[in-house]
């Protein structure tokens, strides 16, 4: 009993044991971060900091935490950056070709025909140092982004009271030109930034010198100074004089505003600049190019027809579509474009901007022509290639507004109704959706063909619901006319929410005056190597024109279109010579304007807005759209075989009802330069032929002349 007793007192005893351990153990714990945490307070306390020091440090833990959460927003918005350069630098086009217009005269070059790279050793020192005194001086002590000389260039702006100088650093440049557009916009910024980065971590100092000078854009339809001294000196790079280099060195600001074969006074005016900023920086004494200021660099003359660059950029990337599967690089390009024409779309936009531009708050325009087969015959992307080399026309996504309505219309026609179906012009409301006519007023019962010249949008809208029909139904005919651009085919597209560019919808209103045949666009006439050899032909090797449109529904649009100008929006773009048709276009707060139209001969698209997206100062599609169309069209159409409308009975517009747009004070009407009958390697053939003749030595002299004459005369009368 006695040993069972004690047996189970051993069971608790050792509980008390594990609860003692458990106390002791806590004891010590609590014990030991009450001493940490007491050594932590006494070392904060003697860290502690008052008055103005306190100040400081707060500030600067802010800056700190606010610099850290700026620097997660910024990685975040790199990250496209990132991506651009996964596999590294981008492989430049090995492609070489030749641009000929559609009369066989050359027109300008792409591809590696700018010239091959001159190594920066090679180059002359006073080019490398112009360059470096205008673009970035302190190029080969950043890294990338200099603050210093951004700073530099803000106090500067601020003083002048605009921007008269840039804070971009050399790399930054070649990120823009490697990677990114023109097209200004914070992403592109931040891009930029990282991008510059990239390269500064990736490449040395002089790589990405050597790759400025060689991939820049230089005016004339160069890229790379090595190209450009070829074509303004007719020099290797490698001996330009001071004088030269200057002016070439100022190209890099606008190529186009101070190219010498165009304004030589403005390129010397700039060369001078030049030369006075490598003196403020200490790379060359005013004594040493004093000479340059007394003589200055002469171009060699270019007497020939200004490239069409933004035609050329786009050609060029037809070429490589094209070339894709052939084994060549090496090719000379015939293209469709007409230089009369594209003189007279450079100067109808251009016009426009000047008389206008300021009364509209409108910067930017851009226009799209094409011929009856299809062929791109011009185009504009923008004022100024040389301040800006993104095509307005091809690569700028806006929304069409009502000009879209026009695929609306189509789709209906095709599912039935006629233009003189009336509809109830009333309130609609799809979904949430309740979309109003300007001036928020119904016209009740209406005929459709009224509807589309009043552009009334609850009439369009009910179209684009009607079964049959449908926003997918349009989206997918628009398609079918060659808009390339993806339509989100939702309620909205019947009032051009979509997103477009303003070759898609020369493209897709070419459909109309074609009697419902696919466009057929193209800006490629034929391939040809070195040798001549024809390797590609738009007849032969292009897809035939298809029917998108039925023969009836071509015919509705076209006698709903025709009325537009005569008795709708687009009263500004009645011809002189023959009816034309088309329709207007402005979206939401007056962002855009449109005006698309077409004749039996030529499909034309234009657009005015800025890029910025700021509203204009309530400009509509029959404003100043309209009257660039007009204006262009009239001038167009001088001496060609005018081709009617199909299916309409009197081609003829009435005579003294149209009165062609223009600016108060202005010249009249451009004219149209015909081309001529040889091209410019036949001209000059002809050219120096007519100087031998000139230089050639007389056979005889006139006294002879006269003697033998004489004694012909007396044997005559012996005779």
């Amino acid at each position: 009993m006695l040993e069972r007793k004690g047996k189970s007192r051993g069971g608790p005893s050792r509980l008390i044991e594990v609860d003692a351990w458990l106390d002791t153990s806590l004891w010590r714990l609590f014990h030991g971060l009450s001493r940490f945490w007491e050594g932590v307070t006494i070392v904060s306390r003697r860290m502690r900091v008052r008055g103005f020091s306190r100040w400081v440090t707060e500030l600067t833990g802010e800056a700190m935490t606010l610099g850290v959460a700026g620097f997660v927003v910024l990685l975040l918005l790199s990250q496209s950056a990132m991506k651009m350069t996964v596999n590294g630098l981008p492989q430049q086009a090995d492609y070489s070709v030749l641009f000929l217009d559609r009369h066989g005269n050359e027109i300008g070059r792409r591809g590696i025909l700018k010239a091959n790279a001159v190594p920066i050793d090679e180059l002359p020192d006073h080019f490398v140092k112009a360059v470096l005194a205008t673009e970035d001086r302190r190029f080969f002590e950043h890294w990338g982004i200099d603050f210093l000389g951004l700073a530099r260039a803000l106090s500067t702006n601020a003083r002048a009271g605009g921007v008269v100088q840039g804070g971009s650093t050399l790399t930054q440049q070649l990120a823009k030109n490697v990677f990114l557009s023109n097209e200004r916009s914070l992403e592109r910024k931040v891009n930029e930034a990282f991008l510059a980065l990239w390269l500064e971590a990736n490449l040395t100092k002089r790589e990405i010198l050597g790759m400025y000078l060689d991939r820049a854009y230089m005016g004339g339809g160069t890229n790379g100074a090595a190209a450009a001294a070829q074509f303004y000196f007719g020099k290797n790079i490698r001996d330009v004089n001071l004088a030269e280099s200057a002016m070439l060195a100022g190209l890099f600001k606008a190529p186009t505003q101070y190219a010498p074969h165009v304004n030589l006074p403005a390129a010397r005016a700039r060369a001078n600049v030049v030369l006075s900023a490598m003196v403020d920086s200490g790379f060359m004494t005013e004594g040493q190019v004093v000479a340059a200021r007394r003589h200055p660099a002469t171009a060699v003359d270019r007497s020939v027809i200004q490239s069409p660059d933004y035609f050329l950029d786009f050609a060029f990337d037809e070429v490589q579509r094209i070339a894709a599967n052939l084994p060549q690089r090496t090719f000379v390009a015939r293209t469709t474009i007409d230089m009369g024409l594209q003189k007279l779309a450079d100067e109808s936009v251009d016009f426009h901007l000047r008389q206008f531009g300021k009364t509209y708050g409108v910067e930017e325009g851009a226009m799209a022509v094409l011929d009856d087969n299809g062929g791109l015959v011009a185009i504009v992307g923008g004022r100024d290639y040389g301040l800006s080399q993104f095509n307005r026309a091809t690569r700028a996504l806006r929304q069409p507004g009502s000009s879209f309505k026009a695929y609306v219309y189509a789709a209906a026609m095709e599912n039935g109704h006629k233009p003189t179906d009336y509809v109830i012009d009333r309130p609609i409301t799809v979904g949430n959706w309740s979309p109003q006519n300007y001036g928020n007023s119904f016209a009740g019962r209406i005929q459709i063909q009224d509807a589309m010249a009043r552009s009334l949008n609850t009439v369009a809208v009910q179209l684009s619901q009607e079964k049959g029909v449908g926003p997918g139904r349009v989206a997918a005919l628009a398609k079918s006319f060659g808009v390339e651009t993806p339509l989100r085919g939702d309620k909205t597209i019947a009032l051009g929410t979509n997103e477009v560019t303003v070759l898609d919808q020369a493209t897709g209103y070419s459909v109309f005056p074609s009697g419902g045949l696919s466009s057929h666009r193209h800006a490629i006439e034929e391939l040809t190597d070195g040798d001549g050899h024809v390797l590609w032909n738009a007849d032969r090797d292009m897809p035939p024109r298809h029917r998108v449109l039925s023969e009836q529904a071509s015919k509705s649009m076209i006698e709903m279109m025709v009325r537009i100008p005569e008795v709708g929006t687009a009263r500004r773009a009645q011809l002189s010579m023959t009816r034309a048709a088309g329709k207007t276009g402005t979206t939401q707060s007056y962002r855009d304007a449109w005006f698309v139209g077409y004749t039996g001969n030529f499909t034309a698209a234009v657009w005015f807005g800025n890029d910025s997206y700021k509203p204009t100062n309530k400009l509509t599609g029959g404003g100043l759209p309209a009257m660039t169309w007009q204006r262009f069209m009239e001038a167009a159409h001088q001496g060609i075989e005018l081709r009617p409308l199909p299916y309409i009975d009197n081609p003829l517009p009435k005579p003294g009802s149209v009165k062609v747009a223009q600016a108060e004070g202005a010249d009249g009407q451009p004219v149209l330069a015909r081309p001529t009958l040889v091209n410019n390697s036949a001209q000059k053939v002809l050219a120096d032929i007519a100087n031998l003749f000139d230089s050639a030595p007389v056979a005889a002299a006139p006294e002879k002349f006269a003697a033998t004459a004489g004694a012909s005369d007396e044997a005559l009368a012996r005779r």
